[in-house]
């Protein structure tokens, strides 16, 4: 299938300004990892548009206020900030956001990240259209695309690269398989959550993930 700059536009509305840049990126890089169907399309597509903000971010924000910090980063099995972290590094009246702070405590110790003080939870925040997230995901992707891993993270911000990065991520999760079944949790929980899970709809996100899926769809039969 061949992705029109009008069709992108209806299911990204705020592609629209780079929208010729953005499908020509991403046409040779689906026809590549095999999102070659319509449903495929439309299920890379929606996931895409959410992680990225209609395709106009391509590194994580972390301008959380304190109480975000903690819906988002803290789990019923884990907490990974207290309190008094959240309102320390939280954007509030007194002060924004730490952002590098709450990467690196976010994302420590997982994902092949090291401790706070390593500093990889900023330096491997998510980068590209789909958020590629750690030191695993984007050592792999610099790997097999052949590039230095120290530059890897900035190639993803480009429209090849956060295309490329996108649609090999997509392929080595086999996400492919759960877009012919119509799967948009399963789909979510891979790119969100990093694995599945027996809960329906608790991916970060997922009612806005569902909606984009389903926009995409319309606009592609």
């Amino acid at each position: 299938m061949n992705l029109t700059i009008p069709s992108l536009c209806a299911i990204a509305p705020g592609a629209r300004a780079n929208a010729a840049a953005i499908v020509a990126a991403l046409n040779p890089a689906m026809e590549r990892f095999g999102i070659t169907t319509k449903l495929r399309a439309a299920h890379f597509l929606g996931q895409l548009a959410h992680e990225s903000c209609d395709f106009t971010a391509k590194r994580e924000n972390f301008n959380y206020r304190p109480y975000a910090i903690l819906e988002t980063f803290n789990t019923v099995k884990v907490k990974r900030f207290t309190s008094e972290q959240a309102e320390m590094y939280g954007r509030t009246p007194a002060h924004s956001a730490n952002q590098e702070m709450i990467a690196n405590i976010a994302y420590a110790n997982r994902m092949g990240n090291g401790d706070v003080a390593s500093g990889d939870g900023w330096r491997n925040r998510g980068a590209g259209w789909i958020q590629l997230t750690g030191a695993d995901n984007l050592n792999a992707c610099a790997d097999f695309f052949d590039i230095p891993r120290e530059t890897v993270a900035t190639w993803l911000c480009t429209p090849t690269g956060a295309a490329l990065g996108a649609a090999w991520f997509w392929q080595l999760n086999n996400l492919s398989e759960l877009a012919d079944r119509d799967d948009v949790d399963g789909i979510s929980d891979k790119i969100n959550l990093g694995r599945a899970t027996p809960k329906y709809g608790d991916a970060i996100g997922f009612s806005a993930r569902l909606m984009g899926a389903n926009m995409a769809k319309r606009v592609l039969a």
